[in-house]
């Protein structure tokens, strides 16, 4: 195709922040929230589904199964769904991966059968995995390079409204007073399906991603959405608009191979590879083990009444989501190495105490979520700071598919096997194999935090062309 050059992505930097950025990110942010709302709701509703008289009646460790079944389908979901995002577009994908969700979840509210409860969960997990892929490649190509990390923290850090959300309805409908035992869980799940509708309507209004319309061929249609964009800022701020860094020049494509995919990661950039994955990895395991079983816990150590559980999620999501708000701007201002390193690695430290207080029995129900309000504070902005990471330090026409794949590699592996694994902990009632599951996942997180720190890539406030040119600019510059 033709070689071109071009200034979009220097135009897109230099904008001020204006009203048409808020509409992306209630677009195309809020999908966290929704993540968010799901795992909440399979937590907080796990001791109700074991009841026999709740119209499913799973064991604890089938609970821990049915969360590893929705980690796998959002891993497979990513994967399948990434390489599409790359390929046919942003726009495209994030409103498919939107409906898969929408669909799942309103399912999974009418099962009777455990198989079909794993079934529905598969589904609702590959919606949100393909969103993941979508979304974090729009945002960050349609951010300004000075407040991406800020902005994307905040974002990924969203997931702990929608557990808040989750949190604070299932305190009602999981009252047996309020609606009978086999009906409180099956109307949470409807909760997302309606959030989902919202958000949908408002996606339609943001557009396709002009830097990846300009590497595909499409460069007037993308010369119109950000003449749109320049025109919307100028009107907003009532000011002329800077002129444009500079220009680069690329030569366009159809798509990118998944051969010159998986060289780009394992010959090209093979450590910021072990970078993405040890993020991912610590992460995953982490918050996956501790929040699919979350309420398990509480119930077998501390005769939690499951109506009560979400009472003490509340406190931990606000937690969670405040250190992303709070920490964010540092990851933009001070810097991505200190700030993830930091993150990761004071987390684990905290979780660390954490394990050894719950062995030594210290510790009341809540007491035990004072640690995890604490550990999790600085996990969030780590966990956050992950996909950031992924988003910013592979090339252009791999963003989508790279992210895809550290989401469910790292996910696959920590993620899965913390539910399950740990599903199976608090079903033995032993309090020795919980702390070991605690110091496990503390250790993964500092591990992660040694890697960032010695590894890192500094991507603060640099555009995403320069942390990682285009392999179209890496073409021409051979050919030439």
């Amino acid at each position: 195709m033709a070689q071109i050059s071009t200034d979009i992505p220097a135009r897109l930097d230099r904008l001020p922040w204006a009203r048409w950025h808020w509409l992306v990110l209630a677009g195309l942010g809020t999908v966290w929230v929704l993540d968010g709302l799901e795992v909440t709701i399979v937590g907080v509703i796990g001791p109700r589904i074991t009841q026999a008289n709740s119209g499913l009646g799973l064991t604890e460790s089938q609970v821990g199964l049915a969360a590893g079944v929705y980690v796998a389908g959002a891993c497979l979901g990513a994967l399948f769904f990434g390489h599409l995002t790359d390929r046919f577009g942003r726009k495209k994908l994030f409103l498919v991966t939107l409906a898969v969700y929408l669909v799942a979840t309103v399912a999974t509210a009418f099962s009777t059968e455990a198989w079909y409860f794993y079934l529905c969960r598969f589904f609702t997990g590959a919606g949100i995995g393909g969103e993941y892929a979508a979304i974090n490649s729009a945002i960050d190509e349609l951010i300004p390079a000075r407040v991406r990390g800020t902005v994307d923290l905040v974002v990924n850090g969203s997931f702990w409204l929608g557990t808040t959300v989750g949190a604070a309805i299932a305190v009602p409908l999981l009252n047996p007073g309020v609606l009978p035992v086999d009906v409180g869980w099956r109307v949470l799940f409807g909760l997302g399906a309606v959030l989902g509708i919202g958000i949908l309507l408002i996606r339609r209004m943001v557009p396709e991603s002009p830097r990846w319309l300009t590497i595909h061929g499409r460069e007037r249609e993308a010369e119109d959405i950000v003449g749109d964009i320049e025109r919307q800022v100028r009107e907003d701020s009532g000011k002329a608009l800077e002129p444009p860094a500079g220009e680069i020049r690329i030569t366009q494509r159809t798509h990118t191979p998944l051969t010159e995919v998986a060289a780009t990661l394992l010959r090209r950039y093979p450590r910021r590879t072990v970078v993405g994955l040890s993020l991912f990895i610590g992460q995953a395991f982490l918050y996956n083990a501790v929040f699919f079983t979350y309420a398990l816990v509480l119930a077998t150590f501390f005769d939690v009444p499951d109506a009560s559980t979400p009472w003490y999620l509340i406190p931990v999501a606000i937690g969670n989501f405040l250190g992303p708000v709070l920490l964010g701007r540092f990851f933009d201002s001070v810097g991505r190495r200190a700030l993830i390193s930091g993150s990761y690695a004071l987390s684990g430290l905290l979780l660390l105490g954490t394990a050894a207080l719950f062995h030594a029995g210290v510790l009341s129900a809540g007491t035990l979520t004072a640690c995890w309000l604490v550990v999790f504070f600085f996990a969030s902005a780590g966990a956050s700071s992950a996909y950031l990471t992924v988003s910013e330090i592979f090339p252009m026409e791999t963003r989508a598919l790279a992210i895809a794949l550290f989401y469910a590699v790292g996910t696959g592996l920590g993620g899965i096997i913390g539910p399950v694994l740990f599903g199976r902990l608090v079903e033995s009632g032993s309090v020795d194999n919980v702390a070991l599951g605690y110091v496990t996942g503390a250790l993964l997180m500092m591990a992660a935090g040694a890697v960032e720190w010695f590894m890192g890539v500094e991507a603060a406030r640099r555009s995403l062309e320069d942390i990682a040119q285009p392999l179209s600019v890496q073409e021409e510059r051979v050919a030439g």
